[in-house]
């Protein structure tokens, strides 16, 4: 029945608010303006009379089965819909022969396909013919990142349109048709109204559902944010450990620390804290960012890191969050540099390019008496006994020239540390009689 009460346009009088206020018009949508506003891509395929195939990519309650559904019927095409969730192989092969019988007659077919990253490879797959065709006019919607989810031949054949999260004004927007449907105002303070918004994070499926429990409240009342938050169980944030949304906000913490902010770094570090992230992990990578982003220029920042990581082992939660709240600060204000990330990158290179070179015979290792004779360890200077507490000698392969792998920038620490540096290449050059090369990587 559900079905008939869609095709006449007439809701059942139990349906839900959110179903009542779908938008009858794609001009009714709110918040995709980029995709269905003058010039969008979305509109000019309406305007121009023919849809291609394409996925609709965005986070829950951005309207992605309501653009379907009136891009069916905008361009005169008959709307179907199925569900990865529910749906299989024999489901498919029913809807495509629906679809072939419909283009015999001339009338072609929208197929809407919900959860379509559900769906596996081989499944995938079983749309091609059809889309190549002309059977389907296929619109795949997902929360999920496509190019992740689905497979290349399938996205070869359609374009992707990323839909955003609602913002406050098209949320307010909605808010407001829910009052008009209901004849009357919400049962909330200005304050309490705006807190409502920020719940609803975006989701306007999720906003219209609140609003509906907020409308079933006795007459008279008039709830401030308090008593919002007692009347509303508030949803967790949406993030998914396991999909994208977990290594955009890891890079959002990385990247915050790696360009000294700390308030940023705060924010995208508790918004993961919040989602459910192992705190273990995150410890784990505020390790990385110490060794990767600092390094020499401020050596105490690993130690930092790492003492971070055993006071949460120590503590648990919350009060250990507080310890890697402490690490990502420290690391977001220390001096910056890469200069052994990129050492340590090129004399791995080096390494695999001379691998079986020797060290020079005045280093080797020399215990047993043969070696001796071979010359292992011959002329060995100690450095600590030597004039300067520096010797000058080659530690590099015999036949490999010297190489310049560590270049400090001159950053926090490092800048003493080039200076000692600069000061032993001129004893080098001095102590072997001749100009001391590099080759910088």
């Amino acid at each position: 029945m559900s079905d008939l009460f869609e095709a006449s346009g007439i809701h059942p009088p139990d349906a839900p608010l959110a179903d009542r206020l779908r938008p009858k018009s794609l001009e009714e949508v709110v918040g995709q303006d980029h995709l269905l506003g003058e010039g969008g891509p979305i509109r000019r395929m309406i305007e121009a009379g023919r849809l291609g195939s394409m996925i609709l990519w965005g986070p829950p309650g951005t309207g992605k089965t309501t653009i379907a559904r009136l891009l069916a019927q905008a361009a005169g095409y008959q709307y179907q819909q199925i569900s990865a969730v529910f749906s299989g192989v024999a489901d498919l092969k029913k809807v495509f022969e629906q679809a072939r019988v419909r283009r015999a007659a001339g009338q072609s077919t929208l197929l809407f396909v919900d959860e379509i990253h559900r769906f596996n490879r081989a499944q995938q797959d079983g749309f091609l013919p059809f889309v190549e065709e002309g059977v389907v006019t296929l619109v795949g919607a997902t929360t999920e990142n496509p190019s992740f989810e689905l497979n290349g031949a399938l996205l070869s054949r359609s374009q992707v349109f990323v839909l955003k999260r609602l913002d406050d004004e098209a949320l307010d927007q909605l808010l407001s048709r829910a009052e008009a449907q209901e004849d009357r105002k919400l049962p909330l303070t200005v304050e309490a109204r705006q807190a409502l918004t920020a719940l609803a994070d975006g989701d306007g499926r999720y906003l219209l559902t609140m609003a509906e429990t907020l409308f079933a409240l006795p007459d008279g009342t008039e709830l401030d944010v308090q008593g919002l938050a007692g009347t509303l169980q508030r949803r967790a944030p949406a993030y998914d450990k396991s999909r994208e949304e977990h290594y955009n906000l890891i890079s959002a913490l990385h990247k915050s620390v790696r360009g000294s902010d700390p308030d940023a770094a705060l924010y995208w570090l508790a918004r993961m804290l919040n989602g459910g992230e192992d705190p273990l992990y995150l410890a784990r990578r505020i390790v990385r960012m110490a060794v990767e982003d600092i390094g020499q220029a401020d050596p105490l920042s690993i130690l930092v890191a790492n003492a971070a990581k055993d006071t949460y082992d120590f503590l648990g939660s919350p009060e250990g969050e507080l310890a890697l709240a402490q690490a990502v600060v420290h690391l977001a204000t220390a001096p910056k540099s890469v200069a052994v990330y990129n050492a340590w990158k090129a004399a791995s290179k080096a390494a695999r390019e001379t691998g079986s070179l020797m060290p020079p015979a005045n280093i080797r290792n020399a215990p047993t008496k043969l070696m001796k004779q071979l010359g292992y360890g011959k002329g060995y200077q100690y450095d600590p006994d030597a004039e300067d507490g520096f010797s000058g000698a080659n530690y590099f392969p015999e036949g490999m020239e010297r190489r310049t792998f560590y270049d400090p920038p001159g950053e926090g620490h490092e800048a003493k540390v080039r200076e000692r540096l600069e000061r032993w290449a001129e004893l080098r050059a001095r102590k072997q009689g001749g100009s001391a090369t590099s080759d910088s990587e």
